[in-house]
């Protein structure tokens, strides 16, 4: 079949000029007008004698026109609302249009539009308004690529493929039974749970049988694993009827009595916000791992979360697969690495990730677009994930035309080039047939997809919610309209494939199961009551395996140094380059530097980014992967870093971490989007499915993490305590006082530390490359896993004070607590300074002759080192005044949560005095000079040759 490329009216002059000089040379005219005018051509005047009529050929090209514009607007004719509001229609779809009339169209060969099958343009019309206007609404004329485009019109208009499968008897009844049980549980929990929320499904139901299709579908390709991600709605049906979450599980939590503990805290969350795993077992004897990941309450922030939970799950696939044909698989069938190729795509049929949006959050909340944006980047695809809007009609309470700009829900994906099905959400079989051909196109493009569901809330937001405050128009309709189950039977009714009685009875049959499951725990509820026996918890059935697992077998070691040979052949790897590589000079001269840096012994000065370099290297060939992602983390965003080199005559890149001889562990780094909040949510799902992966995410400054708040808030504080849900990710945040104004001077250390309880993060300040190294070496081993915080450095990357030697490697392990190196008489000391990070190198710059002053330094704020603390105190025994002096506002900093745990350790005797900045609203200056003035100030109050520090008594 053959599509042209012409729309719109044509004048009859300008065609026939067209003709004549097509007539003289068929080259002369563009190439869509030289197609339409050999077909026209060969009409019933045959090739021989063609039709010179203008107006003839006018209509044909009408009618080509009209052609095009069902293929591009067919969608806007479609009956898409449950509730029966008339869809909005496009003029473009009239003959009148396009200046001919269905006569016209009736007088055409189907033959002159590409149709040979039908005799008519008519007929040729008739049917892609039956494709594309009857049961799916489909956008992908915007797609680039031309081939794609072809793909679907071929999917839709010839026979064959996922839209032209038609469910048998059997399979329809299968769906009536799924959209039995949906609607069963939710007019079940309505009845017995009378006034709880359960956020329910009721409006889109076929959610439930699109994953079914979506989980088959995805087991046929040979995936190992299925990952979703979904807000609220309809999550308990997800629970119990795609996780296999038990109705006793559901029933008890309703009842207020949870699963066991997940956290020391027990906190937990509410019902419908847990994640759950769950193993299909397939008839050809493998199992098909789905997993939900758990998400709060902010809708779509889980949506960069999945996608870095199945990117991991595709790298570990991955190496499985390679390690099992190089036969490198232990015993057990467990790997020892992760790979994470930087520059392969990852296998997409090994994991599908799916992601159920709702029709408001997807246009309103913009994480949705930094995701979108991660799906065709190297460092962040995973090869295409399906899409399925949810679509209520209705936000909250906000109609459409409030909450957003454009007619479509789905709109915003166009500019991503993702293909769009729209699909009413009563029609069942439309759903399914949308769902194989949007995965079919995700298994033949390795792109993402969507379907936009289009059905309606039978309820108020929340259960306990009135709609018909704000919507009554709408909700008179929702009262007087059918549940998809009754549409759905009414249907197999008509068909002759199910009775009325039939429906009924599969609808009791279902109401006694949950019944009779209810009256099963309430009996062993009363049972327990009355013997004092405590209620066991299901946890097993809301952990994620696979997901949270920490690296069993793993100790925190008490030495984490790496001997100094070791350390000498990976640094002289990490300084080797093939020979036809021409890396830029000036920076080859610099790397040079790291090669003097370990031969120099104690001489040699190893900074920030040496340091960095070494402990990856060292992991790396201990088994662990790397994997760091930021804003220019290549290079680093002060040219400290330099992992990748680049070919001054080619272009090319050369990353040395990548070739270290020996290396079981894999490194791969990506300078990311300029996204903080998809990129940081992207990583701390990875980490959470990769545990022997060290995966860091870089801020190009320290506050920019402030974009990613709900990320750091909602699952790398609280993931642990909310879902048992564990992460080793590292941030890396860039922090202090050097006059770069209120925005890059400080990484907000106050929100980490407020965020800080129940060991549920590690913050550090570490003050020198060598604590850097150590304390990556630490994290990338530590049996129980948790976010690891660092400030980092900016004027300390490179400082000669700050630098370290190689024997500050080779031995020892991260220090909590570092004493001062040059007060040699503890017994003389009676002002004890404790500080962190660039502060201390600022007042170690001034002579302390005769003023009885010790510089103490806290590298690790939480948990914070009561030991090491103590043990400092202990030592200075004439100390008469503690000072913990920063360069932050007194607001702002680590003072609130060192002030009342110094208290604790140095006694109500002695006072504590605050020095820094005072109280404010913005974190600094925004002019150097008066930056620097402050940060003299500072100084010398803290070490008491200036005004006197103000008395901060506790």
């Amino acid at each position: 079949m053959t599509s042209l490329p012409i729309t719109g009216v044509f004048n009859d002059a300008y065609i026939a000029e067209l003709y004549e000089s097509f007539l003289r040379d068929p080259a002369s005219v563009d190439t869509s007008w030289r197609q339409f005018f050999q077909l026209a051509a060969s009409l019933s005047g045959g090739a021989a004698a063609p039709r010179a009529d203008a107006a003839y050929l006018r209509a044909v090209a009408g009618a080509a026109g009209l052609v095009q514009a069902v293929r591009q607007y067919g969608h806007l004719a479609v009956q898409l609302d449950p509730l029966g509001s008339q869809p909005l229609g496009a003029a473009e779809l009239s003959p009148e249009f396009h200046g001919i009339t269905e006569h016209d169209l009736s007088t055409i060969p189907g033959a002159a539009l590409g149709f040979d099958q039908v005799a008519t343009a008519a007929e040729a019309v008739a049917r892609l308004r039956e494709w594309y206007s009857s049961t799916i609404g489909f956008e992908f004329e915007h797609i680039e690529d031309e081939g794609e485009r072809e793909w679907f019109r071929e999917q839709i208009e010839q026979g064959g493929g996922a839209m032209r499968r038609v469910l048998t008897p059997e399979e329809k009844q299968t769906v009536l039974r799924r959209l039995t049980e949906v609607d069963g549980l939710e007019r079940f929990l309505g009845r017995v749970f009378l006034g709880h929320k359960r956020f329910s499904i009721e409006g889109t139901d076929v959610l439930v049988p699109m994953l079914d299709a979506s989980i088959e579908h995805a087991a046929g390709m040979g995936a190992q694993d299925v990952v979703v991600g979904m807000a609220h709605r309809g999550r308990l049906d997800v629970l119990a009827y795609i996780l296999d979450v038990s109705m006793a599980s559901i029933f008890s939590e309703f009842e207020g009595k949870p699963a066991a503990p997940t956290a020391a805290s027990d906190t937990g969350d509410v019902k419908y916000h847990l994640g759950a795993s769950t193993e299909k077992a397939l008839p050809d004897g493998r199992r098909l791992a789905v997993t939900l990941v758990p998400n709060p309450s902010h809708l779509e922030f889980v949506d960069p979360v999945v996608q870095g939970v199945a990117r991991a799950k595709q790298m570990r696939g991955r190496g499985e697969r390679r390690k099992a044909k190089e036969g490198a698989v232990s015993g057990d069938g467990a790997v020892s690495q992760e790979l994470e190729p930087s520059l392969v795509s990852p296998v997409s049929s090994l994991v599908l990730p799916i992601l159920i949006h709702g029709d408001a959050s997807f246009t309103g909340e913009g994480v949705v677009a930094e995701t979108l944006n991660l799906s065709a980047l190297r460092g962040y695809s995973t090869g295409g994930t399906l899409h399925i809007i949810a679509n209520n009609q209705v936000g909250f309470t906000t109609d459409p035309r409030d909450g957003r700009s454009t007619y479509y829900a789905s709109d915003l994906a166009k500019g991503f080039g993702v293909p769009i099905m729209h699909v009413n959400g009563d029609d069942a079989e439309a759903c399914l047939a949308a769902t194989w051909l949007a995965l079919a196109y995700r298994e033949r493009f390795s792109k993402d997809v969507l379907i936009d569901v289009v059905g309606y809330r039978r309820h108020g937001h929340n259960e306990t919610d009135e709609p018909a405050y704000t919507q009554p128009l709408l909700y008179q309709a929702v009262r007087a309209h059918p549940t998809p189950r009754e549409v759905w039977g009414a249907r197999l009714e008509r068909e002759g494939i199910v009775t009325a009685d039939g429906v009924k009875q599969l609808d009791a049959e279902v109401q006694d199961s949950l019944q009779a499951v209810y009256d099963t725990i309430k009996a062993e509820d009363e049972s327990r009551e009355e013997t004092g026996e405590k209620r066991d918890g299901r946890k097993s059935e809301r952990q994620l395996p696979g997901v949270e697992r920490a690296g069993e077998g793993h100790a925190e070691p008490d030495d984490t140094g790496v001997k100094a040979e070791q350390l000498i052949a990976l640094n002289e790897r990490l300084l080797t380059w093939p020979t036809e590589f021409h890396p830029n000079p000036k920076l080859a001269r610099q790397l040079e530097r790291r090669r003097t840096a370990l031969s120099a012994g104690e001489e040699g000065r190893i900074d920030w980014g040496h340091a960095e370099a070494l402990a990856w290297a060292s992991v790396l060939m201990e088994g662990t992967s790397v994997r760091i992602s930021g804003q220019d983390a290549e290079r680093g965003t002060f040219s400290h870093r330099q992992a990748v080199l680049h070919d001054v005559e080619n272009g090319s890149t050369y990353v040395a971490l990548e070739h270290l001889p020996g290396a079981t562990g894999h490194f791969a780094i990506y300078n990311s989007p300029l996204s903080e909040t998809a990129v940081m949510g992207f990583e701390y799902g990875y980490s959470v499915a990769s545990p022997r992966t060290l995966v860091l995410w870089e801020a190009q400054y320290g506050d920019f993490a402030n974009v990613a708040a709900p990320i750091i808030d909602q699952f790398i504080a609280a993931g642990y305590a909310k879902w048992g849900q564990r992460s080793g990710l590292v941030l890396l945040l860039p922090h202090g006082y050097e006059g770069g104004g209120p925005e890059h001077s400080s990484a907000r250390l106050e929100r980490y530390l407020q965020l800080a309880a129940e060991d549920n993060l590690c913050i550090a300040y570490p003050s020198t490359p060598a604590q850097y190294f150590h304390i990556l070496r630490r994290h990338a081993v530590l049996a129980e896993r948790r976010p690891l915080v660092l400030m980092q450095p900016k004027s300390l990357l490179r400082l000669p004070q700050a630098a370290s030697h190689l024997s500050d490697l080779t031995s020892g392990a991260f220090r909590p607590v570092i004493d001062d190196p040059v007060a040699q008489t503890p017994e003389q000391v009676q002002r004890l300074i404790f500080c962190t990070g660039k502060l201390y190198y600022d007042l170690a710059a001034q002579s302390r002759d005769g003023l009885g002053v010790a510089l103490v330094r806290v590298e690790e704020l939480y948990p914070w080192p009561h030991e090491a603390v103590q043990q400092v105190l202990d030592r200075y025994t004439a100390v008469r005044e503690v000072v913990w002096a920063q360069e932050e506002p007194k607001n702002m900093g680590a003072w609130t949560l060192v002030a009342p745990r110094l208290r604790a350790a140095v006694g109500n005797a002695t006072p504590i005095q605050y020095v820094g900045r005072p109280e404010r609203a913005s974190p600094a200056e925004g002019y150097p000079g008066p930056s620097a003035q402050e940060q003299e100030r500072i100084v010398k109050e803290a070490l008491g040759s200036g005004v006197r520090a103000m008395s901060h008594e506790l």
